[in-house]
């Protein structure tokens, strides 16, 4: 801004702001007004008092930016009943979900695996106070905590969500010799040449399952299916998703959060 004492007195006002997509300032904006001599100081805060005005709006409406995948009102229902770090770490996998899309399928894979991995493993007893609960990725997320079915799961519906076809995801139940226990991975495999790879919370590398001596395959499902697991390949399909009560369970409470989710 500069002032002098010709008989024409220039204002110049430089406004940088951010970009943003939607509303608010853009770019540069001059004000070059052709003023008398008599130009009254008061007019001049007018004009300053505007333009920040201006630059409040448009700040505070690129600050009510929404969470991609999820409401506002669950955001406050999961803050509600769990807390502000349950509520950010909710948001941070919406925004894992929506700032990946693009992504390669093998970094889509350790971007989901790391984040789930990180969650504390507890058995549903502890956690859930129940023998068997498979819990939605929203409920797991929440609770910062589950058991491998829940992590297993919260990572097939987030690769999922990121483009990664269901017919390339299974939920495998595994014999871990480790622990002498059943224990359940999520495994990719989209070719039957292929030999499928293991994301798992006891060995948090992403390996091929051939690497994986510790695990002794079962069965294997997925929304389109249940497999006999063989040691390599596909196995063979011997039932549909009816077969697992637990699935058809969970998938009614999965589609009711969804639903509940986008509200």
């Amino acid at each position: 801004m500069k002032l002098n004492n010709k008989s024409n007195i220039a204002i110049r006002l430089n406004l940088f702001t951010s970009p943003f997509e939607k509303g608010g300032l853009r770019g540069i904006y001059i004000i070059e007004p052709s003023l008398s001599p008599i130009f009254q100081r008061g007019m001049l805060n007018t004009v300053i008092r505007i333009v920040i005005l201006m630059l409040m709006v448009t700040l505070f409406a690129s600050c009510s930016t929404t969470v991609p995948g999820i409401s506002e009102a669950k955001l406050e229902d999961i803050e509600l009943n769990y807390g502000e770090d349950a509520r950010q770490r909710v948001e941070n996998w919406r925004y894992l979900i929506a700032d990946n899309q693009d992504e390669a399928e093998p970094e889509k894979l350790r971007l989901v695996n790391d984040f789930i991995n990180r969650l504390r493993f507890e058995n549903d007893d502890i956690h859930w106070q129940l023998h068997d609960y498979w819990a939605t990725p929203i409920e797991t997320l929440s609770t910062n905590g589950g058991d491998c079915e829940d992590f297993s799961i919260a990572k097939y519906f987030g690769l999922n969500e990121l483009g990664i076809k269901d017919q390339c995801l299974r939920l495998t139940y595994v014999k871990a010799l480790s622990i002498n226990k059943a224990h359940m991975v999520l495994t990719y495999q989209c070719e039957r040449k292929d030999i499928p790879l293991v994301l798992d919370n006891l060995n948090k590398f992403i390996l091929p399952a051939e690497q994986r001596k510790d695990l002794l395959p079962v069965y294997s499902f997925n929304a389109q299916g249940l497999w006999i697991a063989k040691q390599k390949g596909m196995g063979k399909k011997v039932g549909n998703k009816e077969r697992s009560g637990l699935w058809i369970e969970f998938l009614g409470r999965m589609k009711k959060e969804q639903q509940e989710s986008t509200q």
